[in-house]
């Protein structure tokens, strides 16, 4: 069963476990214990709670066979890359800061085409290039450089969500957009999404079955 809340370590203490989801070190170890096709840690939300969000935003604003180049950030093992090849889009490249996770993926997807995984920082992203991406996507790899206090992150928090941004607005075309799927309260999220003043965004809710809200960003190049 997929999991659909940020995963919780009894041994460790919530700002101890904060901080490990922000290494590849703690994601290694969970995807050594990856057994199967099924995903071991599929972010919140499965791939048909998205649709709705993905069809305006995705299926209609850059159909498939434009042929979109989409950019998955921090894509562990989830199914989204290859539910969107089943849909036509077969431009994929997904990178990941697991160098367990992106060999694990590259294996059980070597016959998908037009998906690729690759390691990378998203902090960084320097073997992507300037203005490539058409769309990138992000479904809770941002909420896990977040940890400490909501309302005064700490500067480490600051640090990598700020290069974050950076990185991905480098690589998206001046007409791209960027997805950004969260559970986080968006007066917390907002100002750490757009402290640079990159973006023009929009946000909507996400219902559905869950007992609590998930929030959907469309950011584009202000």
């Amino acid at each position: 069963m997929f999991q659909t809340v940020r995963p919780r370590d009894s041994q460790m203490g919530a700002d101890e476990e904060g901080r490990a989801l922000a290494t590849p070190e703690y994601w290694n170890s969970r995807y050594e214990k990856s057994v199967s096709d099924q995903p071991t840690h599929e972010w919140f939300r499965s791939f048909e709670a998205l649709e709705p969000f993905l069809r305006p935003n995705l299926y209609n604003a850059f159909p498939p066979q434009t042929n979109p180049r989409i950019l998955h950030l921090g894509s562990g093992d989830s199914t989204v890359p290859a539910d969107l090849a089943k849909r036509g889009y077969n431009n994929q490249l997904c990178v990941d800061f697991s160098k367990t996770v992106v060999n694990l993926m590259s294996k059980r997807h070597e016959s998908t085409p037009g998906i690729s995984w690759r390691w990378a920082d998203v902090r960084d992203l320097e073997d992507v290039p300037a203005e490539s991406v058409d769309v990138a996507f992000d479904k809770g790899t941002l909420d896990a450089f977040i940890h400490g206090s909501p309302w005064d992150p700490p500067e480490e928090v600051k640090d990598s969500t700020g290069r974050y941004m950076q990185a991905v607005h480098r690589v998206l075309k001046a007409d791209g957009v960027f997805l950004y799927i969260t559970f986080r309260q968006p007066h917390f999220i907002k100002p750490l999404l757009n402290a640079a003043g990159l973006w023009e965004m929009q946000m909507e809710t996400l219902g559905g079955k869950s007992s609590f809200d998930y929030f959907a960003f469309v950011l584009k190049k202000a």
